[in-house]
């Protein structure tokens, strides 16, 4: 049972990757830019929520949806302010700014919070399923954490492909100018993506610290980078790829501790991403795409 038992909890931290890098990669096919802040929004999102919850005692769904609000407002206030200025500028510049928005919401919240870590309480309730006589247990963070991340993915599929604004973002991701001539508010898309991407941050962000009940200003950088990692691995700018890659991530990152050792985990998942990048570029679900010069 200690197999199947690794293997539930690696689909679950993986689920959580698999949100976060859906933000990543929305963000990605849509702007074609590398929000590395958007793992301090995870970390914002946790800490509104915590103060929902913890400070004025309101129940966890109302902490939940106040972290959504403040998260997709700051999304949109991110990058209005330090992106939208950028929008012809380089590659190099765009990242130098997403590194220092980063550093700029973690000495925030440093400042705000304090960087002595606080104990977040899980926002699930119900009593663990034990089966097999107790041997293999499934916690309710678990299967919320499932759960929400395969609803999440359906939700955005569905709304990339069915709706106006979907398709607006779809039109965007192939050809900006265009999308353009044919009337779309390029600027309005964009900021939109951003706020669906940090909503998704929010949520990751409760159910990141519901399972690892830790809360502090860094908590949201290294399973941002994981994240990342997930996105480029399943095919960055593909939703199902974000989802796959989210979690064969946390899979091989669970057993690899349970099986190898917990100090060469994040050793063996970059390799693992260095190994796939050299056999498949563009990812798993990744398209190459050709560009003339």
């Amino acid at each position: 049972m200690g197999f199947l038992q690794y293997l539930i909890n690696g689909i679950s931290i993986g689920s959580v990757y698999a949100i976060i890098a859906l933000g990543y990669t929305m963000v990605y096919g849509i702007a074609k830019m590398l929000n590395f802040a958007h793992g301090d929004v995870i970390m914002v999102g946790a800490y509104m929520s915590f103060c929902v919850t913890n400070y004025l005692g309101l129940p966890a769904v109302v902490g939940i949806l106040v972290a959504m609000v403040v998260c997709t407002v700051l999304g949109i206030i991110i990058e209005g302010l330090a992106y939208k200025p950028l929008r012809g500028a380089s590659s190099l510049a765009v990242l130098i700014t997403a590194i220092g928005v980063s550093y700029f919401l973690q000495n925030a919240a440093q400042l705000i919070w304090g960087s002595a870590p606080k104990n977040f309480t899980s926002i699930v309730t119900f009593a663990p399923i034990k089966l097999f006589g107790g041997q293999l247990t499934i916690t309710g963070e678990v299967i919320i954490t499932i759960l929400a991340s395969v609803v999440i993915m359906v939700a955005l599929t569905l709304f990339t492909g069915k709706t106006r604004m979907g398709k607006a973002m779809r039109a965007v991701s192939e050809d900006r100018a265009a999308a353009q001539l044919m009337g779309i508010n390029v600027n309005q898309t964009i900021s939109m993506t951003f706020a669906i991407g940090s909503a998704l941050a929010a949520i990751a962000g409760v159910l990141l610290c519901s399972t690892v009940p830790t809360l502090q200003p860094t908590t949201g950088s290294m399973p941002g980078i994981r994240a990342f990692t997930a996105a480029v691995f399943g095919g960055i700018g593909s939703i199902p790829g974000a989802m796959l890659g989210g979690i064969l991530l946390g899979i091989i990152e669970t057993m690899t501790k349970a099986y190898l050792s917990t100090q060469f985990s994040d050793a063996i998942v970059f390799l693992v991403l260095i190994v796939v990048l050299l056999v498949k570029p563009a990812g798993l679900m990744g398209k190459v795409v050709q560009e003339k010069v």
